[in-house]
């Protein structure tokens, strides 16, 4: 009864708000296992990039991804590194049950949890759960370090654990980071090596918390920052940590009753100040940074309409972007005024850093209001990602992923880049 209930709350949502259907088939391609880049290349830079523009496509090699970029360019990327998320347990019987940690519930602030040495609560997908039936986990880490795992409730296909252990002077990051796994996507269809620990990190990589990678950002070398840096283009960090959700793929036939996962996002006032005083000249790394972006003309608009409210709350869990906010009524409000919003809010205050939450569905239809150009990887078909990418170039994805596919571009994560101006 709950499920048939969520699922007339959504449904109703979506007519009330009358948004076109946008059936997922249309957004279907055959991507060929070959296709899949199993591997990144030895050199990040060398990777192809394909250049959308004006409707017209060419390509070159992701270290000359200068020439595409006018002087005065802003650049924002996305500073999230890659945890180590997958424990492996094992019961007495031999039974192998994997706990895969998904976001902190207890502190639900990224660095509280993972820099706590007196125990946590994470939400988790567990593989294997059947030989779970109850009792605590346990996890040998070090002669003097046991890690323990205690189911406490079920939430969908998720549940809550709590972590305790034996050593009261280590981190839940230090154990991660002793015994944790990797988690490479799913579709690499391999176990994760110790090369992984690097190449699926961008070199720019130092915020912890996400359980994958911002992949667009994986092509950047050192050399290609400073070479852009000498150029003028400009850049600027945000953060936004990557859950499993960004695998899940679309099932329902209209992708509007896709209920999109929870991400959460950290803006300094410095990034906003920039963001603001460069709008026309705005370049994301990733979809993670468009959609951050993106979010923060909403938070700005929530803002304006309700500042009293928001001021006076002690945390930011008003500072959320439901799913559907971006078109469920008319919004008029110019984008340097959201931006202010946003600062006055900081000041107000007495805050360095945005902290909030994101649940946008960047779809067809949807209205870009801070960035001009993307650049991105090629995503799986029937996703939400090349949902975002078909409303950025306008509907034409197609003719962007015909060409790389019969330009032997490599797919996915570990694969090949491309830059994307926006068409409307």
């Amino acid at each position: 009864m709950k499920i048939q209930k969520h699922l007339f709350i959504k449904v109703f949502c979506y007519y009330k708000m009358s948004l076109e259907p946008i059936y997922i088939t249309d957004y279907n391609y055959p991507l060929p296992d070959e296709r899949i880049a199993k591997y990144p290349l030895k050199e990040r830079d060398t990777s192809k990039l394909l250049v959308y523009k004006s409707g017209q496509i060419r390509e070159d090699h992701f270290f000359n991804v200068g020439k595409y970029l006018q002087a005065g360019t802003l650049l924002v990327y996305n500073n999230t590194r890659v945890i180590q998320a997958r424990l492996v347990f094992h019961k007495e019987s031999g039974a192998r049950i994997e706990v895969f940690c998904l976001e902190p519930i207890e502190p639900s602030d990224y660095q509280l949890s993972l820099s706590s040495t007196a125990g946590c609560v994470w939400k988790c997908m567990i593989g294997n759960l059947k030989k779970w039936k109850s009792g605590a986990l346990q996890l040998k880490v070090t002669d003097r370090l046991t890690l323990f795992a205690e189911r406490l409730s079920t939430q969908g296909n998720t549940h809550l654990v709590r972590f305790t252990w034996s050593d009261t002077a280590t981190s839940f990051a230090e154990i991660l980071d002793k015994i944790g796994e990797l988690p490479i996507p799913p579709y690499l269809n391999r176990q994760t090596e110790e090369s992984d620990k690097t190449t699926y990190q961008t070199v720019y990589s130092k915020i912890k918390g996400s359980v994958a990678a911002p992949t667009a950002g994986l092509h950047f070398t050192e050399k290609v920052l400073s070479g852009l840096k000498e150029k003028g283009i400009k850049t600027t960090e945000l953060t936004l940590h990557v859950g499993a959700g960004t695998f899940q793929p679309v099932k329902t036939e209209d992708a509007n009753l896709h209920e999109m996962h929870t991400e959460f996002i950290a803006v300094p006032r410095e990034a906003i100040v920039d963001i603001k005083n460069n709008l026309g000249h705005i370049c994301a790394v990733g979809t993670t940074s468009m959609r951050t972006l993106e979010s923060l003309y909403f938070i700005g608009e929530m803002l304006n309409a309700e500042p009293h409210s928001v001021l006076v709350s002690e945390s930011n869990q008003n500072l959320n972007v439901p799913q559907f906010e971006p078109y469920n009524k008319e919004h008029s409000l110019s984008t340097e005024q959201a931006l202010q919003n946003i600062l006055n809010y900081l000041d107000a205050t007495k805050q360095s850093v945005l902290h909030a939450s994101t649940q946008i569905m960047i779809r067809p239809g949807y209205k870009f209001r801070l960035v001009d150009i993307l650049l991105t990887n090629f995503h799986q078909p029937k996703s939400t990602l090349l949902l975002l990418v078909s409303a950025f170039v306008g509907g034409d994805w197609h003719t962007i992923y015909d060409y790389a596919l019969s330009h032997d571009f490599r797919f996915l994560s570990y694969g090949d880049s491309s830059i994307l101006f926006r068409q409307e």
